[in-house]
């Protein structure tokens, strides 16, 4: 399951890398994804938006287990 997760994520990477930001893959328990967001993205007023409306509906689209995604 997290190697699934961690090739979904990939998949978004270079977006985030684009724009100078970047997300990393922590952890995955009970249904929820944890990332850390590097960069650009750590500090930016709307990485709330690119995690849950970017990252948290392609990881729930691609793997029904995921349930959400939080930061840490």
């Amino acid at each position: 399951m997290k190697e699934k997760i961690k090739e979904t994520i990939d998949k978004i990477r270079p977006m985030l890398q684009a724009d100078g930001g970047d997300v990393e893959f922590v952890d995955f328990e009970d249904g929820v994804v944890k990332v850390r967001l590097k960069g650009a993205c750590a500090g930016c007023p709307m990485s709330q938006m690119t995690l849950k409306n970017g990252i948290e509906q392609l990881l729930k689209k691609s793997i029904p287990e995921v349930k959400s995604v939080e930061k840490v």
